[in-house]
């Protein structure tokens, strides 16, 4: 979905995608719990991060994994 602010349309639907895409990385590490509830603290950190301006989903995906697992460690 596309969501027009300003002169810039923004894909909304990203931050969706990159969460599925991160969560299910997370769920087969066993990092996550391997259930149907969102992990609010992935979906914080992919909506952080959208909000900076990051809009590819790929993108998006691999730095909150990799910010979560950091997380994990410390």
């Amino acid at each position: 979905m596309l969501v027009e602010r300003g002169v810039r349309a923004t894909n909304t639907g990203a931050v969706g995608d990159a969460y599925a895409i991160a969560a299910n990385y997370l769920r087969r590490t066993g990092a996550i719990p391997d259930d149907f509830v969102t992990n609010d603290r992935l979906l914080t950190i992919i909506v952080k991060m959208f909000h900076r301006g990051e809009v590819n989903k790929i993108r998006l995906a691999n730095l909150a994994i990799a910010k979560f697992e950091a997380h994990e460690l410390v």
